[in-house]
């Protein structure tokens, strides 16, 4: 739920660049209070110039994390994508003023405990998809067995 509830103030189309509020004030935190100086070059070279793409990219990754994992399907793959999405929010605010540090920490370990337990296994759409995938022989099934 977590990740449903961010999606809802990153405001397309512009994410806050104008007014330098919203994902925008954050993205810049990432420089403004380095944490990696590697991710701070990549932010500034890379990101906040192409701005737009990576405010809409966030936003569907961050929505389809919180919508896939809520209902448990392809759980695992969804886990990885949340370990990464919590690595990049982590490297751009951890050092940022009154930031919660140990929130990074454990939005880290519940993505990991996501994945080392496949947990859409068990009351998710994964539970009852799996076995069907399972008994195909097509690669695309394959591929959706392991991500869930």
């Amino acid at each position: 739920m977590m990740w449903v509830q961010n999606a809802g103030w990153k405001y397309p189309p512009d994410f806050g660049e104008k007014n330098n509020g919203a994902l925008y004030r954050f993205t810049r935190l990432a420089i403004d209070h380095e944490v990696f100086p590697p991710w701070a070059w990549f932010v500034r070279h890379v990101v906040l110039p192409n701005y737009t793409f990576f405010g809409w990219a966030t936003l569907l990754v961050e929505a389809s994390l919180g919508a896939f994992l809520l209902v448990g399907l392809l759980t695992r793959f969804w886990a990885l994508v949340g370990i990464g999405q919590s690595l990049v929010i982590t490297l751009s605010v951890l050092n940022a003023p009154n930031e919660w540090h140990w929130a990074y920490f454990l939005m880290l370990l519940s993505h990991i405990a996501l994945l080392a337990t496949a947990a859409g296994r068990a009351y998710g759409i994964d539970e009852l998809w799996r076995p069907i995938w399972q008994r195909s022989d097509n690669s695309v099934a394959r591929i959706l067995v392991r991500m869930s």
